[in-house]
């Protein structure tokens, strides 16, 4: 295997050299447990757990440590608890246990470890004490911040300079800043606000220091790989070099920066306003989970992903033959020793899952044509291969093909219909017999009728 990806940090495309090929190391910003996850929280997760399936691959499972972080306190936290008249604890509860369940029905493999950042408080104020010592903070009113002069490469990751980082999203003006792009490290929290004890009073970290403080606990002061979207470039990323660079003496956090571009919904950008804001869990409702993954991939990861209805349903259709093609081939045993090799290549080049997907449906393809038996076998293998690669094609082709959605007719609705039917030509009631077929057919179940007896599917 020579895995290539883009570094955020260089600018270019590199070859992957890990620091030690028997500990592989990658940490990727988690959710924010506040609501229920979006398609755009998805999209970091599935093309990540791509990457953690190659790097496995090459590396072994024992080998590789995928971390990936949940952010258990923050202020849309508290918010939302208030509003919502539970505690804290009880909703970043529910809704990672929500996270978990939506990520796993879109094929997502759980990360080798997930630390909370409540987990890390102490780990905080232990960092947060390093960087004022070494004259990277000061304290302010009750606050902590990283003074962004104190460190000359500030703003490297990002390639912004000075102005830019003010005129930023998210950068706060405050009258006890030193300087306007000085990022807080804690901040003080009210007798009805989560906090903790500290040096500076009671209060609570800011978001930046929680990943630098997760990462360090998880991989150590360097590691390989950092990824997350792109809109975690500037400010969180930014951040987190200046914070660990700093406090760790080290010039390099992570050696290679992997972010993923922006999604938008029916060509604008999402939002509750717009009326398009589209969780995982309402679009679970609506399609399998294997199909919203197939969409995800149908963009190059780095480019930008326009989510459309229409996406969604001819990622459905070309599930439906990829299925279909397995399931032609269930007269023979998979040949486990084929690799999807075209298939590997590609994911291989920067996580090109388009070219993948390319690949994917060639076998698909050839499948369908071949009738050596031995060819057969190893087709079948190649597919499930480039499957398990991808993510997709994990299931039997009849579990696919009886997929139920909220919307739809259920399996057991269809099982009873077929019985009624078949009854019915054993009574010689034609019509009846093809009234059900023909109701199912509006439905999308399509019958099919042979030698073992009647079998469906959804199209």
């Amino acid at each position: 295997m020579t895995l290539h990806i883009y570094n955020t940090a260089s600018r270019q495309k590199e070859k992957f050299v890990p620091r030690d090929p028997k500990n592989v190391g990658m940490y990727v910003c988690g959710p924010t447990v506040w609501d229920f996850a979006h398609i755009g929280n998805a999209r970091p997760v599935v093309i990540f757990d791509i990457l953690a399936r190659l790097l496995r691959i090459e590396y072994g499972n024992d080998h590789v440590n995928y971390v990936r972080n949940i952010t258990d306190v923050e202020d849309k936290i508290i918010d939302a608890a208030k509003a919502n008249g539970e505690s804290i604890d009880d909703l970043t509860t529910r809704t990672t246990e929500a996270f978990h369940e939506d990520m796993a029905a879109l094929g997502a493999l759980p990360p080798n470890r997930e630390p909370r950042a409540t987990e890390h408080i102490e780990d905080m104020v232990e960092m947060i004490g390093t960087l004022i010592g070494k004259g990277h903070a000061y304290e302010a009113e009750g606050h902590v911040l990283f003074d962004v002069q104190s460190m000359p490469t500030y703003g490297k990751l990002s390639g912004r300079n000075r102005d830019d980082m003010i005129a930023g999203a998210r950068v706060e003006i405050a009258p006890y800043k030193k300087d306007p792009a000085d990022f807080v490290l804690w901040k003080p929290s009210t007798p009805d606000i989560v906090g903790w004890d500290s040096p500076w009073g009671r209060g609570r970290p800011g978001w930046h220091i929680e990943c630098s403080v997760m990462s360090k606990a998880e991989l150590g002061d360097t590691f390989d790989i950092h990824g997350g979207g792109r809109d975690l470039i500037f400010p969180h990323h930014e951040n987190e070099v200046a914070q660990s660079c700093c406090a760790h003496g080290e010039e390099t956090f992570a050696q290679y920066w992997v972010h993923n571009g922006f999604l938008t919904v029916e060509g604008e950008k999402m939002s509750k306003s717009l009326g398009n804001f589209r969780t995982v869990r309402e679009l679970l409702a609506e399609a399998p989970g294997e199909a919203l993954r197939l969409n995800m991939l149908s963009a190059h990861y780095r480019q930008p992903l326009d989510w459309t209805s229409d996406g969604v349903k001819q990622s459905k259709t070309n599930l439906d033959r990829l299925y279909t093609s397995l399931q032609s081939l269930s007269d023979v045993d998979a040949d486990l020793d084929a690799v999807a090799s075209d298939v590997q290549a590609a994911l291989e080049d920067d996580i090109n899952t388009p070219k993948a997907l390319t690949a994917l449906y060639a076998l698909s393809s050839a499948a369908n044509k071949e009738t050596d038996p031995e060819s057969r076998a190893r087709l079948k293998g190649k597919l499930l291969s480039g499957g398990k690669m991808l993510g997709v094609l994990l299931q039997e082709p009849t579990d696919w093909f009886h997929n139920d959605t909220d919307d739809g007719i259920s399996g057991d609705e269809i099982d009873t219909l077929i019985a009624e039917r078949i009854q019915a030509k054993a009574d010689k009631n034609y019509a009846r017999s093809d009234e059900i077929r023909d109701n199912l057919k509006e439905q999308g179940i399509t019958l099919e009728d042979g030698a073992g007896g009647t079998t469906w599917k959804r199209v």
